[in-house]
């Protein structure tokens, strides 16, 4: 026991203390040597050279100061401040390690910077594709509304460009009608789906009481139109069967019956292109010609103006109008009486007061006539006579200028009679 009278070490206590006793000593003889090697005397006769094996003398060295090694720079001589590798080293792709801290498998592979387009809400959709659908009815051109809807990121709300294109199409003309079933039909595997045409029909049939105060004819046109892109794969082929028992709309119910008499009825997908009547100058010349000669056979028999004016207006062909003034003024050429002459007048006088055939149009119709004269009288003796009659009267009405009336043709040279009259000429 010690003699302070505390209780003896064990020998493992007294072996643990044996052992910190050596090693502190080793510690202390450490210091004491390391403090001994870095005494020099100085050198006589001026300032101390630093010696160069010790430290101070190897600040910029890379060699290692521990005394180890075979006396190489550290890292192959790529460590340092400000070092980024041993010189000459060109470093190559390294795969991301998975089991980096700072790896994040979202981030990895090319970076793409695109334009990103927000998609389109209701009111700005509607903004944008009303002034388009009404450009499209005045040129025509699928391919112009094709391209621009390409700009637009119309995302889920596609349907809604063929919803508003039927809409202003029936408060439209038949030619509008026409070209909007058209668009639908280049729309298709371009710019949308099949399913999206038939989405905007779904909306349309059922906003069908809305429709029709503007519209009456609605539920009949709608079908048509139903009929139309179903028969030019628009619409899937089952589009009518996936209403059947399941309407209660009156309305809806008499457009999909109207659908389904036209898909009956006309077989033949040519035969539905003339759904809508083919307005303007998309109709044949011929067709057109046969339309006029039957209005003007019917308006005198009728004498209604007014319908000969309206049904003028249905063929839609201003550019055409001085084929029905040629028509109108050969028809009273080849009549007889005094009758067809006063009903022509007066309808071509209700025709320009109206603006409905234009100066351009009446004089053109006028000038072919004239230039047709001689011919018209191999069949018609009498033409030049009722031409001058019917002319008179024109201007007299102010339906043409003086200037026409001054170009007509007079009545062909006076010839003899024959050989037998003794030169006599006939009166």
């Amino acid at each position: 026991m010690d003699g302070d009278g505390s209780r003896p070490w064990t020998p493992q206590e007294k072996a643990l203390h044996e052992a910190r006793l050596k090693a502190k000593a080793k510690q202390r003889l450490r210091r004491t040597s390391s403090r001994d090697s870095t005494r020099e005397p100085a050198p006589e006769g001026g300032e101390p050279s630093p010696d160069p094996s010790s430290p101070k003398g190897k600040t910029n060295d890379r060699k290692s100061r521990m005394g180890k090694g075979r006396g190489l720079p550290k890292k192959g001589g790529a460590g340092g401040k400000g070092v980024w590798g041993a010189p000459g080293l060109v470093y190559g792709y390294q795969e991301p390690d998975a089991r980096d801290p700072n790896y994040d498998e979202s981030s990895q592979g090319d970076t793409v910077y695109a334009t990103v387009t927000p998609e389109l809400e209701e009111g700005e959709l509607e903004k944008n594709v009303h002034p388009m659908v009404l450009e499209y009815f005045e040129h025509g051109d699928t391919l112009e509304v094709m391209e621009l809807l390409r700009e637009l990121n119309l995302g889920s709300r596609k349907h809604a460009v063929p919803s508003l294109a039927v809409a202003l199409a029936l408060e439209g003309k038949a030619s509008h009608r026409e070209l909007t079933s058209r668009l639908l039909s280049d729309l298709v595997g371009k710019v949308m789906t099949s399913e999206d045409i038939a989405r905007a029909f779904d909306k349309m049939l059922k906003d069908l009481p809305d429709l029709i105060l503007d519209t009456p004819e609605a539920p009949q046109m709608l079908g048509q139109f139903i009929a139309r892109a179903v028969a030019d794969h628009a619409l899937p082929l089952d589009f009518l069967d996936r209403y059947k028992g399941r309407v209660d709309c009156e309305h809806a119910r008499a457009a999909l019956d109207r659908a389904a008499v036209l898909l009956r009825i006309k077989q033949d997908v040519n035969q539905l292109d003339n759904v809508w009547g083919v307005g303007g100058g998309q109709r044949p010349v011929k067709h057109l010609i046969k339309e006029m000669n039957l209005l003007l056979r019917e308006y005198l028999l009728s004498g209604e103006v007014s319908e000969a004016e309206h049904c003028l207006r249905e063929l839609e062909v201003p550019h055409f109008h001085h084929e029905l003034v040629y028509e109108a003024v050969v028809m009273v050429l080849e009549s007889t009486g005094e009758t067809p002459v006063v009903m022509m007048v007066k309808l071509l006088k209700v025709l320009w007061e109206t603006g409905l055939v234009t100066l351009d149009q009446m004089n053109r119709g006028f000038q072919r006539v004239y230039d047709e004269l001689g011919d018209i009288s191999l069949d018609v003796p009498l033409a030049h006579r009722i031409l001058e009659r019917l002319v008179d009267l024109c201007f007299e009405e102010g339906v043409i200028t003086k200037q026409l009336r001054d170009t007509c043709p007079a009545r062909g040279r006076k010839r003899f009679v024959s050989e037998g009259d003794g030169g006599q000429i006939k009166q």
